[in-house]
């Protein structure tokens, strides 16, 4: 096409300078605009991701689904855009204004559809969608804006491009979980970003390409930017309000504490119950984790087994809301508690947080007790202690994170730290609800050389859910029973824990495979039986 013929639009004459000083200054601007959608692009993807399995859980599946998607809709982007590089500046405006309205609020968006509709993974499909559409678009356009700036051979100039876009993705993918969760959290952070995408759109027209610009067209675009600013302002300056209304959508009680924190999303609730009393429940990512109107059965049954021999030294692994811990604590012949738990949120809100310092009987403030917030696997590949009892309380294994902990690797590692007598209790989920789940994780534990006693109970909150108590080594099984040092329960007893090693005909142990990192069977199964309920 002609120099005349593009005259009178976006596209300058050869002879026009760039609208800054000199042709380098207008490249460096310009590719910091790429730096910044970049990083912008990247962080829409990250948070897509996060917040799906906070919200669906599967991590795996979450991941692959925003990655598989966003990428495809790059391609057609990209290919969209092609018509448009005839009046690139203002369609790359256009470009970032859309891509900042709609990956800024993409979080809220997901949320409220979750929580009002019940509907999640179809909006996340379209959004994702049209966010790898808009992002699509972008390079295609830059590079149109790029050689305006000055002629370079198409190599040269892709490699300039693309190098810029990668460093501004590593340092969004870095500034998410490091910088934006912890200052802003999710829906904020979004907005942050969006807000960052819309001024670099306005830097690329109003000081870089401001000479070859019509006005009427800087006006509409800068008011058009301004607009989006102005509507992610307003959902910043709303954003808790309109998390904890949605929130409660999600939960039959009244919240009376929530935190997304890097590691996970904690609401806590509180209501009478039934029998007259408080009903404070914990949920992590959505998942409940304890009823207070039945969490002693649960946590009597997890704990004082594996205490009914020597527990001078005692290792839980999980249980930040220190009510495993609580129980530990009764028994005055115990030395020491080393509790290891990922998320330091946790064992704070449970240390700091009344209604849980109720519960747990305040725990932590037992000299007996040292926290240390680390991941488990990790801690014990270097632990050097021995302890004379385990007691194992991770939430259930339905993420890949959550399956390296019930893997024959995680319970090999753990061999290094018990001795010829130690006891090891592991919560194991439901043995009705997800039998081939409950038989994998107790295949597992015997696979990594442990000798093990299958038993469950009834906790009305949860329904039936099972244990397993191992030892290492040896042939004969570990014996189900109390110390007769133990505390006065108000569940558990000798008859009701042999009672609880009767299983049903059709919830008997199943021909299933163990767990293993490379082969996190474990996942595979507690997906397909809750997927159900």
């Amino acid at each position: 096409m002609s120099t005349t013929a593009l005259r009178g639009r976006d596209t300058p004459a050869p002879s026009r300078p760039p609208a800054v000083g000199h042709t380098r200054g207008a490249r460096f601007l310009l590719l910091l605009a790429v730096f910044l959608c970049a990083a912008c692009g990247l962080v829409y993807e990250l948070a897509l991701t996060a917040l799906g399995s906070y919200l669906i859980g599967n991590s795996v599946l979450q991941t692959s689904v925003v990655i598989s998607v966003m990428v495809f809709a790059m391609g057609l982007g990209s290919l969209a855009a092609k018509p448009l590089r005839r009046r690139a500046v203002g369609a790359f405006a256009l470009v970032e204004g859309a891509l900042a309205l709609v990956g800024g609020l993409s979080v809220l968006v997901l949320y409220a559809a979750f929580a009002w509709l019940q509907l999640y993974t179809p909006v996340m499909i379209v959004i994702t969608l049209v966010v790898g559409l808009l992002i699509g678009a972008e390079i295609p356009l830059l590079m149109t804006l790029l050689q305006r700036i000055r002629r370079q051979e198409a190599g040269s100039a892709v490699a300039d491009m693309f190098a810029v876009d990668y460093i501004g993705a590593l340092v969004g993918g870095l500034c998410f979980p490091l910088l934006l969760l912890p200052t802003f959290g999710q829906l904020r952070g979004a907005l942050v970003v969006g807000a960052v995408n819309a001024v670099a759109g306005v830097l690329v027209v109003l000081f870089i390409f401001r000479r070859q610009t019509r006005r009427f067209v800087q006006v509409g675009l800068l008011s058009g930017v301004s607009a989006v600013l102005a509507v992610l302002g307003t959902a910043y300056v709303l954003a808790d309000d309109l998390e904890v209304t949605a929130r409660q959508q999600m939960y039959r009680d009244p919240i009376v504490h929530a935190e997304t924190t890097p590691y996970q999303d904690i609401v806590v609730t509180r209501a009478t119950a039934f029998t007259g009393g408080d009903d404070t429940r914990l949920f992590l990512n959505g998942d409940l984790q304890f009823s207070s109107v039945d969490e002693y059965r649960y946590h009597e049954s997890l704990v004082h087994p594996a205490l009914s021999a020597r527990r001078d030294e005692v290792l839980i692994l999980g249980g930040g809301d220190g009510l495993a811990l609580r129980e530990v604590l009764r028994y005055d012949d115990v030395r020491q508690v080393t509790l290891v738990e990922l998320d330091p949120a946790m064992t704070k809100l449970a240390r700091d947080f009344e209604p849980l310092r109720e519960l747990n009987d305040r725990a932590f403030a037992d000299p007996r007790v040292q926290v240390v917030n680390a991941d488990a696997f990790n801690w014990l590949r270097t632990a050097r202690q021995r302890y004379d009892a385990v007691i194992i309380d991770f939430p259930d294994p339905d993420t890949a994170a959550l399956a390296k902990l019930y893997s024959v690797e995680f319970y090999t590692l753990l061999g290094q730290v018990l001795t010829p007598r130690s006891q090891v209790v592991v919560q194991s989920g439901s043995p009705f609800f997800a039998p081939k789940t409950f038989w994998s994780i107790a295949a597992t534990v015997e696979t990594a050389g442990y000798t093990t006693t299958e038993f469950q109970v009834d906790v009305p909150s949860f329904g039936n859910w099972g244990f397993v108590l191992a030892t290492r080594g040896g042939t004969t099984p570990p014996a189900l029973r109390l110390a007769p040092e133990a505390p006065r329960l108000r569940y558990l007893d000798d008859s009701v824990l042999t009672a609880a090693t009767v299983f049903p005909v059709d919830r008997r142990r199943e021909d299933v495979r163990p767990s293993t990192l490379m082969e996190p069977t474990v996942l595979e199964y507690v997906l397909d039986e809750w997927k159900n309920y």
